[in-house]
């Protein structure tokens, strides 16, 4: 990543193919895609998993691969959390792998937007690039 880059991803889910995977593979699609805090984050009340919030946490996993650039390198889906900060901000957790594929793309800092309003969701995630050392003469 070049100094001063900023890179965006964006991905939008439709919450119902969020919903469908829930009802079709349960606690398995649950376990495999998103992390215990996730999990816990959204739950209802009832304790069922709210459909809306995880499709936003899908959305902003995606939208970090596209801004960390993992087309050669595979990555878990748990190994990107999105949990709140002490304000109720979502922030991008990143577990040692995807830190370490962030180092190597470059990304000092990241920023993540959730939104979900009625059958879709949303997350926009913006990584910033440090600035690189000064090349010799």
């Amino acid at each position: 990543m070049s100094p001063g880059r900023t890179r965006v991803g964006i991905d939008l889910v439709a919450v119902d193919a969020v919903a469908a995977s829930i009802r079709a593979f349960g606690e398995r699609y649950l376990t495999r895609v998103y992390t215990e805090r996730e999990l816990h984050d959204c739950r209802l009340a009832d304790e069922r998993p709210d459909a809306s919030r995880l499709a936003a946490r899908f959305a902003a996993k995606e939208a970090a691969m596209k801004v960390l650039r993992t087309a050669d390198e595979a990555l878990p889906w748990r190994s990107l959390g999105i949990v709140r900060d002490g304000s109720g901000r979502p922030c991008l957790e990143l577990d040692p792998v995807a830190q370490g594929v962030a180092r190597r793309s470059g990304v000092e800092a990241i920023d993540v937007s959730l939104s979900h309003e009625g059958a879709y969701a949303v997350a926009v995630v913006v990584a910033h690039g440090r600035a690189a050392a000064a090349a010799a003469p």
